[in-house]
C-alpha cells in the first residue's frame, strides 16, 4: 500500500498532521481508484480536528507561494500540487431532516466519518499517520465489494438514500461508469425512495445525469434510472418514448430502447457530451407526432421539428446551458433525417449544398449522429444504409471542395444590397437575399460575386427597384 502513497504530498501531510497532533487519513475516490488501478487527480483527506488548519500547514509546508483556498462555513480546504487536487476537512457526523439533504453536522471521529459515506468502496482510508502509515482502513468490506464488482451501502440503505437522494443517482452512476452491480437490498431501498429525489436541485440531478451520460456505455445507467422508477420523476419526456404498439399487425419500435441504442452506437465514436445529448433527444418529438394512417400504419410527421423546439425546455429544465452547445443539440435533432432520406431518394447536388448550408461546421456531428441511428436487426438493411452514407459522405467532400458552402455566406451582403439599390432595412432585402442564396444552393448561379451581383439587379427589377446610378 505504501508503494500507492509514493508521491511527496503524502510525506508532507503526514510530516504536518504530525506536528499539529493530528490524526490523517486519505479517504474516499482515490483509494477506491488505487485498487481499480484507475489515475485519480483529486484526494480527499480527513483529520480528527481542523481540516482547514492541517491545510494551512500542509501549504506553508509547500511553498509561500501556495495558496490555500479556505471554506470556513463548510470547515473545508482545498490546495493544488502539481496536477493533484487535495482537499481537507475535519472528520465529522451528520444528521439530516426530511425536507433537505444540507446535513446537521458536528465534529465526530474516524468511525462516524466512514459511517457518512455513501458506498463501501468509497468508505475505505488509508492512515497516514506515522505510526501505521500505509494501514488501509475498511470496515465495511469495500475491498470485497471492489473484488465483487457490487455497489453497497455501509449502512441502512433507507437511511442513506433517504438523508441524501443524491445517492441514489450517484449508485446508478458508479454502476454506468464501473460496470458494477447494485446490491438487491441496496436497489430496492432506491425504488422505494425514489420519490425523494423531488428535494434535489436541477443542477445536480444533471451533473449526475451528465456523468452517467459520459461512461462507456451509458445504457446501463438509463436503464436502471427507468427499473429504479427515478426517471418518471426526472426526465418524464424521455419515459414518454417507451412502448411499441401494433395495429392490424403493423407496429413501430419502442423508442425509448431504439434512442438507447443511439446513444451506446455514438458513445463508441466520441466522448463529446453535447452530441451524446443529440442522440438521447433525436427522437424526443415521435410521442407528441404518434399518429395512425390506414394506408402508411404509424407515422411521426415532423418529429425533428417538435422535438428541435423542446431541447430549449429540457436543456432549461436541467439547468444545462441555453448558449452553443444547446444550438448544436438543436440543430442536430432538426436535421438528423437528412442525410438518411438524401441516402435513400438519391443524391443530387443542390440537396447536398442545402445540407452543408444548414449544417455548416457540424457536418461531420450530424452524420456520426446518423450512422448511430441505424439499429436495425436486419444485418443487410443495416448494411445497405451505412454503405449509403459512404455515399453521402463522398458528395458532401465533392461539392464542399467545388463550392465551399460549409460555413458559408451568400457573397452578396444585406449592406451591400442596401447601398446599391439605395434600400433601409427592409422586406425587399430580405427577398432579395434570399433569392441569391437560394439560386447559389440550387445550383442556378455559381457561388460567384458577378453571377450574385447580376441577380441581385434582376430581382430588384421585379420588385419595380433600380440600382443607384
Amino acid at each position: 500500500m505504501k508503494d500507492y502513497l509514493s508521491h511527496p504530498i503524502f510525506a508532507i501531510i503526514s510530516e504536518a498532521a504530525s506536528e499539529l497532533n493530528l490524526q490523517a487519513y486519505v479517504i474516499g475516490g482515490f483509494v477506491r481508484d488505487i485498487f481499480l488501478r484507475r489515475k485519480s487527480m483529486d484526494i480527499d483527506v480527513v483529520t480528527i480536528g481542523s481540516g482547514i488548519s492541517l491545510a494551512e500547514k500542509v501549504g506553508n509546508k509547500i511553498g509561500k507561494n501556495t495558496h490555500v483556498s479556505v471554506f470556513h462555513n463548510f470547515g473545508t480546504a482545498m490546495l493544488h500540487y502539481g496536477d493533484l487536487q487535495v482537499e481537507f476537512v475535519g472528520a465529522r457526523k451528520e444528521s439530516y431532516r426530511r425536507d433537505s439533504r444540507k446535513p446537521l453536522v458536528e465534529s465526530g471521529n474516524m468511525k462516524d466519518d466512514q459511517n457518512r459515506r455513501d458506498f463501501t468502496i468509497n468508505a475505505m482510508a488509508i492512515s497516514l499517520n506515522k505510526n501505521d502509515f500505509g494501514l488501509l482502513i475498511d470496515p465495511f468490506g469495500g475491498i470485497k465489494h471492489l473484488e465483487a464488482q457490487i455497489i453497497k451501502t455501509p449502512l441502512d440503505p433507507d437511511i442513506t438514500f433517504s438523508d441524501d437522494p443524491l445517492r441514489m443517482m450517484r449508485a446508478i452512476r458508479f454502476a454506468s461508469q464501473l460496470g458494477f452491480v447494485i446490491e438487491d437490498e441496496t436497489f430496492e431501498a432506491i425504488i422505494r425512495n425514489a420519490h425523494r429525489i423531488s428535494i434535489i436541485s436541477k443542477e445536480r440531478i444533471a451533473e449526475e445525469l451528465n456523468k452517467i451520460i459520459l461512461s462507456s456505455k451509458p445504457s446501463i445507467g438509463f436503464k436502471l434510472l427507468d427499473k429504479s422508477g427515478l426517471f418518471p420523476i426526472i426526465f418524464p419526456d424521455f419515459i414518454a418514448l417507451k412502448g411499441a404498439e401494433t395495429r392490424d399487425g403493423k407496429g413501430h419500435k419502442d423508442n425509448f430502447f431504439h434512442t438507447l441504442e443511439v446513444l451506446d452506437n455514438i458513445s463508441r465514436v466520441t466522448d463529446d457530451l453535447w452530441i451524446r445529448w443529440a442522440a438521447i433527444l433525436h427522437d424526443i418529438g415521435k410521442p407528441a407526432t404518434k399518429r395512425w394512417e390506414d394506408k402508411q400504419g404509424w407515422t411521426f410527421h415532423g418529429h425533428e421539428i417538435v422535438g428541435a423546439k423542446m431541447v430549449p425546455k429540457i436543456f432549461q429544465h436541467f439547468r444545462l446551458p441555453l448558449n452553443e452547445k444547446m444550438k448544436l443539440v438543436q440543430k442536430l435533432v432538426l436535421l438528423h433525417l437528412r442525410p438518411i432520406v438524401l441516402s435513400e431518394e438519391g443524391i443530387t447536388d443542390s440537396a447536398i449544398r442545402r445540407l452543408l448550408f444548414d449544417a455548416d461546421v457540424d457536418t461531420e456531428n450530424l452524420m456520426m449522429l446518423c450512422e448511430a441511428d441505424i439499429t436495425s436487426k436486419n444485418r443487410v438493411k443495416v448494411k445497405k444504409y451505412l454503405s449509403n452514407f459512404e455515399l453521402v459522405r463522398a458528395k458532401l467532400k465533392e461539392i464542399e471542395e467545388k463550392d465551399r458552402i460549409r460555413n458559408w455566406q451568400p457573397p452578396i451582403s444585406g449592406e451591400e444590397i442596401m447601398k446599391v439599390l439605395g434600400l433601409t432595412p427592409s422586406r425587399s432585402v430580405g427577398i432579395i437575399k434570399t433569392a441569391i442564396r437560394e439560386a447559389i444552393l440550387n445550383g442556378i448561379i455559381q457561388n460567384d460575386y458577378n453571377e450574385a451581383y447580376s441577380l441581385m439587379i434582376n430581382e430588384a427589377k421585379k420588385l419595380g427597384i433600380n440600382p443607384i446610378k
